[in-house]
């Protein structure tokens, strides 16, 4: 960190390593480092999607919602998007928004079984919940 309180380096640097602290199980931190970035660089996909990410894996569910939801009003077809919106709603306990959008990342990507695992979990769910 630098007497600002921002991390040292660039952006680019901040993205690799909230990777590093993602793929080290660090994710909190990970969405701290990767928040910050996102602050610079706002449109940048691949620091919304790494933010996203650290976010669902941190449990910050409601959080990792809206970044996921900012990727895919970028761009309605990225399949991605749509299955992390909709595991990140499931943890959440929001089924029907996680219903909707895994079906539509197994719609855009068929041949993905683990999308539609997911979707069938879901919806198993659902319908436990509705009797």
């Amino acid at each position: 960190m630098t007497g600002s309180g921002a991390p040292e380096g660039g952006v680019y640097e901040w993205y690799q390593r909230g990777l590093q602290l993602l793929a080290g199980g660090d994710p909190a931190a990970a969405a701290t480092l990767l928040a910050r970035a996102t602050e610079v660089e706002p449109e940048s996909r691949s620091l919304r999607e790494a933010l996203a990410r650290a976010q669902h894996d941190a449990g910050r569910y409601r959080e990792a919602i809206e970044s996921f939801a900012r990727l895919i009003a970028a761009n309605p077809a990225d399949d991605y998007a749509h299955f992390g919106l909709g595991l990140a709603a499931s943890r959440a306990g929001e089924l029907e928004l996680a219903a909707e959008h895994l079906a539509l990342a197994v719609a855009l990507r068929p041949d993905l079984g683990h999308y539609a695992r997911e979707l069938r979990g879901v919806r198993a769910r659902r319908t436990r919940g509705a009797r």
